[in-house]
């Protein structure tokens, strides 16, 4: 998993104690990818870390792992594709999921509802 040749990058707008108040920033090939209203500005629900106080801790991994997520999500995110032009295919899916979960929260990982 080489993320060097990923084509997509992504990035949660909000760091720091008020991640509830960002959107996604999402780019394929330098381009950006406008997500559905209903995904802009909510998790993703992937299967990153999300303890503010330890990112390292594994007993706070939550979400699909990247099969599960892109059979779940494969409806929708096929339309973002068409719409912009990025090939449908399960690589491609792939390199989505792990540019998104690099990046992915839940509400409560940075502490600031505390």
């Amino acid at each position: 998993m080489n993320d060097s040749n990923n084509p997509f990058q992504a990035k949660w707008s909000i760091i720091g104690n008020t991640l509830c108040l960002g959107h996604w920033d999402i780019s394929y090939q330098g381009l950006p990818v406008i997500l559905p209203e209903h995904k802009r500005s909510e998790d993703m629900g992937t299967d990153g870390i999300y303890n503010f106080i330890d990112p390292e801790d594994e007993l706070y991994r939550e979400g699909l792992g990247e099969d599960d997520w892109i059979i779940e999500n494969a409806d929708w995110l096929a339309d973002v594709f068409i719409e912009h032009n990025i090939p449908i295919e399960e690589q491609t899916m792939r390199h989505f999921y792990r540019a998104v979960n690099k990046e992915d929260w839940r509400c409560g990982s940075c502490g600031g509802c505390i």
